[in-house]
């Protein structure tokens, strides 16, 4: 077996490399109508500084704390226009990775978003933490590509086959989103009525609303690349076809079992955070004297 703390492509028993077209696909409730919302977290401390994360613990920079905040009124305001594709059903759970920076973002979320009068659950799931970086953890991105040159270039170009030395692999990866990702259904599941195919699926008819329940789930760019493999059964060569930014909104349907991609990487409710911080710029130059 190859040593994966060198970012060397790991082998199986008998000497085979992992396949890239591997898939990670997770069992699914029969008939399952629900909907899942995931929300990366918000801006950390490392993230200011430019440095990889991975499981290092930082907490969320004021920002960020304000990027949770208007990720829960966005969500507690789903009719606003654009609408949101949240059902009318009830919110069941907010999950999140245990590290401070999504526990912090899933918190300032439920103090907007969940309703006084119902105790709304919180759960830490270590199934949702981000990819193990390894020794690239805590380190500024530039020493990263200076002294890990070959290693970051591999990362980049075969995830699959290479990644960061002492960290995890994208199969490692997937091996603790499938469970995880199956929890948070079969929670859903239950005591929710199965729904069908047998009714319409193209956007743009009109329907009734549906009814289905729904959870929150705050997590990390990384594990939310896998994540969206696992729900859509892609293999993990695609890893980086995803993309989420600091306190995006995505919203996977469940239609009948069947998952359906309703919106992705949605950040139009961080507008004020933009508008706050031109507002600051204009305050700067009008006190240099810059025109």
């Amino acid at each position: 077996m190859d040593d994966p703390a060198r970012g060397r492509p790991l082998t199986g028993p008998g000497g085979e490399v992992p396949s890239e077209s591997a898939t990670t696909a997770v069992p699914v409730p029969d008939g399952l109508d629900a909907t899942l919302v995931l929300v990366r977290h918000g801006e950390s401390q490392y993230i200011v500084e430019g440095r990889f994360q991975g499981q290092s613990d930082t907490p969320l920079t004021p920002r960020g704390r304000r990027q949770a905040e208007l990720v829960g009124r966005r969500l507690a305001t789903p009719h606003a226009p654009p609408p949101l594709p949240l059902p009318e059903g009830p919110l069941r759970e907010i999950v999140h990775s245990p590290l401070a920076r999504t526990r912090e973002t899933a918190e300032g979320i439920g103090r907007v978003a969940s309703r006084p009068d119902i105790a709304l659950p919180f759960r830490a799931d270590p199934g949702f933490l981000e990819i193990g970086q390894g020794a690239w953890e805590g380190l500024h991105r530039d020493e990263i590509a200076r002294r890990f040159g070959a290693e970051l270039a591999g990362w980049r170009r075969a995830p699959t086959r290479t990644w960061a030395p002492g960290g995890e692999s994208l199969a490692t990866v997937a091996e603790r989103v499938r469970p995880a990702l199956q929890v948070v259904l079969e929670t859903l599941a239950v005591g929710s009525v199965p729904g069908t195919l047998d009714r319409n699926q193209v956007a743009g008819y009109e329907t009734e609303a549906t009814t289905h329940p729904w959870t929150i789930v705050v997590g990390h760019d990384g594990v939310f690349k896998i994540a969206l493999l696992t729900l859509f059964d892609l293999p993990l060569d695609r890893f980086w076809m995803w993309s989420m930014d600091l306190g995006a909104i995505t919203i996977v349907e469940i239609r009948a079992g069947r998952a359906v991609l309703r919106a992705h990487n949605l950040t139009e409710h961080l507008a004020p955070i933009l508008d706050e911080r031109a507002a600051e710029t204009q305050e700067e130059r009008s006190r240099s004297g810059a025109l």
